[in-house]
């Protein structure tokens, strides 16, 4: 097998099935079967999943899970994620069902208890580089940081098949920073919707020029006597959180998941994937297969 063919895709299951969810649940639109179970988010998950394995022809695809709230980040710190409610009750059965299509596709279900789908993502990612190209879909900003040559992001924009590609080249010239600075620009600025609140008073506009000019928080804390009067005082204020910040913001790339490449391989047994398509009343999805 020549390796430098293999393409694998790491989907992040968790960023498909709520923005699938909530793009037709605005309207109340659950899809509900004659079962009386909802089925929106699991269809628009596989309708965004086909979009993108035709628009990128992966060899290998992997879907990766959360495992519940309770991560080592929530033991870190109490506010984490805190601002988000109970998942509304037409998502909850959709959790485990999701899952099952995806074996029913014959993609292997990856997570652990304790962390994220972005570690578990980070994980692979690292096994899988040194011989495959590999591409992240997510519609989270926070797996920027894991770009480098051999791993793209690829960020989902509204609707289907709209995507914004990173490589580490278009990132940097962007961003203006390197992906790993990613980490401490999170660390310093926060972030709203994960519920950390980095130094308060800085923003992404400082951060980054901090970053630009110092590299990193060891950095920046090597200099702060050149900093102005006000952001030295706001940093001080908040080293234990700026410290905390960071090991909230960085994904964590040796958690114990395995998968091997061999049970990855994208081949749908369309008999299987017939049979839990029409359990489940979906109707125009083959189309999408080419």
């Amino acid at each position: 097998m020549n390796t430098t063919k293999n393409r694998v895709l790491l989907v992040d299951g968790m960023a498909l099935l709520f923005r699938a969810f909530y793009a037709t649940a605005m309207s109340g639109y659950f899809m509900v079967n004659s079962k009386g179970v909802p089925t929106n988010g699991v269809y628009g998950f596989v309708k965004h999943l086909f979009t993108a394995v035709n628009t990128y022809k992966p060899s290998h695809v992997v879907a990766c899970w959360d495992m519940g709230s309770k991560t080592f980040r929530t033991e870190l710190f109490d506010g984490y994620k805190a601002n988000r409610g109970e998942p509304p009750v037409e998502l909850i059965p959709q959790f485990d069902l999701v899952k099952d299509v995806a074996a029913a596709l014959d993609i292997p279900n990856v997570g652990l208890a304790g962390y994220e789908a972005d570690d578990c993502i980070g994980t692979l990612a690292n096994l899988y580089k040194e011989n495959s190209e590999v591409l992240i879909l997510t519609g989270d900003q926070d797996i920027l940081q894991l770009i480098e040559e051999n791993v793209h992001v690829v960020l989902l924009k509204k609707g289907y098949g709209n995507y914004a590609m990173y490589k580490e080249d278009s990132f940097i010239e962007e961003k203006g920073i390197t992906p790993k600075q990613m980490v401490d620009l999170k660390a310093l600025m926060g972030d709203s919707s994960d519920n950390y609140p980095g130094v308060k008073g800085i923003g992404e506009k400082t951060a980054l020029n901090l970053l630009k000019k110092y590299e990193t928080i060891e950095g920046i804390l090597d200099n702060l006597p050149a900093l102005t009067k006000a952001q030295r005082a706001k940093i001080e204020q908040d080293l234990d959180m700026l410290h905390l910040s960071r090991k909230l913001a960085k994904i964590h790339c040796e958690v114990d998941v395995v998968c091997e490449l061999d049970s990855a391989v994208y081949q749908i047994n369309e008999t299987r994937m017939n049979e839990k398509f029409k359990e489940l009343e979906f109707k125009n999805l083959h189309s999408l297969i080419k």
